[in-house]
């Protein structure tokens, strides 16, 4: 049995019976398994790898399609807000994936052990085949779930050793990135928090350039590099993003919905959400909730 079955059958496994399952098994690490293709639905990625033993999926930033499939990972370097959807999925052969947080203070400790790294990249997703160097700890990682005693022994060590392999390889320029405090990465995610924090409000770039400790110019160049946006960009997609769960939680019109979110016009707020969604406003008010999505 090759590393990359191993590692379905442990996720499958771990994620748990039904058709849509998702399973955080261990601290920033989580699961899940997808039994037939989903629709586009929102998520906000967070600094992680995620990677595919089994089927396909697509994610699209800023209109920009980015699919990845079984052998292979993506790394996010930030929080972004992306569409998803599971493309290749069905009982017989589920999309299964697992993913690992990506924590700076985990990740800086070994850039101190590094002699040859890459120079840094500043991009928010890359994608690339997963090795067997980097296959080989996360197996013996999710091997800990049923044991208890080596989860708290030895799962520190695999996940060290995942870092390793991701801070070396293919992505290794992107990945340093996270862990370098004083980076331009942290300084953009200083903006990002910001702008989520307070999307309903209008952006003054200037202020959003101090708050990043950079110049105008600079702070727009770095944005648009790892988020392939815009911060105006970037806002819309989070209000869009809100628009959603309210539209489908709350008993609020349309208009008003697009108004609390920050647009003041609703002809416009229709437009950019049919673009993003691919279906009306009108059309999610009082649908059910959409499905979690398995992990990025």
């Amino acid at each position: 049995m090759d590393l990359l079955d191993r590692l379905r059958r442990l996720i499958v496994r771990h994620a748990g019976g039904g058709p849509h399952a998702v399973k955080t098994i261990m601290e920033g690490v989580t699961v899940g398994r997808v039994d037939q293709p989903t629709p586009p639905e929102a998520a906000m990625l967070k600094p992680s790898v995620a990677i595919v033993a089994l089927g396909m999926k697509r994610l699209i930033l800023n209109g920009v399609p980015y699919d990845y499939r079984a052998g292979q990972y993506l790394v996010a370097s930030l929080d972004l807000p992306a569409v998803g959807q599971a493309l290749r999925a069905s009982p017989e052969e589920p999309f299964v994936v697992v993913s690992i947080r990506l924590r700076p203070a985990d990740i800086a400790p070994l850039l101190l052990e590094a002699t040859a790294l890459k120079p840094p990249a500043f991009t928010g997703l890359a994608i690339s085949d997963a090795t067997p160097e980097l296959l080989d700890p996360v197996v013996r990682l999710l091997e800990t779930v049923d044991r208890p005693d080596d989860m708290r022994v030895l799962a520190p060590g695999y996940r060290r050793e995942v870092l390793w392999r991701l801070i070396t390889g293919e992505q290794g320029a992107l990945v340093r990135q996270i862990g370098l405090t004083g980076g331009n990465l942290t300084h953009v995610s200083r903006a990002i928090q910001w702008i989520r924090d307070h999307y309903r409000e209008p952006i003054r770039v200037g202020q959003l350039a101090a708050l990043a400790g950079m110049s105008e110019s600079s702070f727009h160049r770095y944005f648009r590099s790892a988020t392939s946006m815009t911060p105006i960009q970037f806002q819309k997609q989070i209000r869009l993003q809100a628009a959603r769960t309210l539209l489908m939680t709350q008993s609020e019109s349309v208009a008003e919905i697009g108004y609390f979110v920050g647009y003041e016009s609703p002809s416009q707020f229709s437009r950019e959400y049919r673009k993003t969604f691919g279906t009306s406003p009108g059309r999610e008010t009082g649908r059910p909730s959409a499905r979690p999505q398995a992990v990025p």
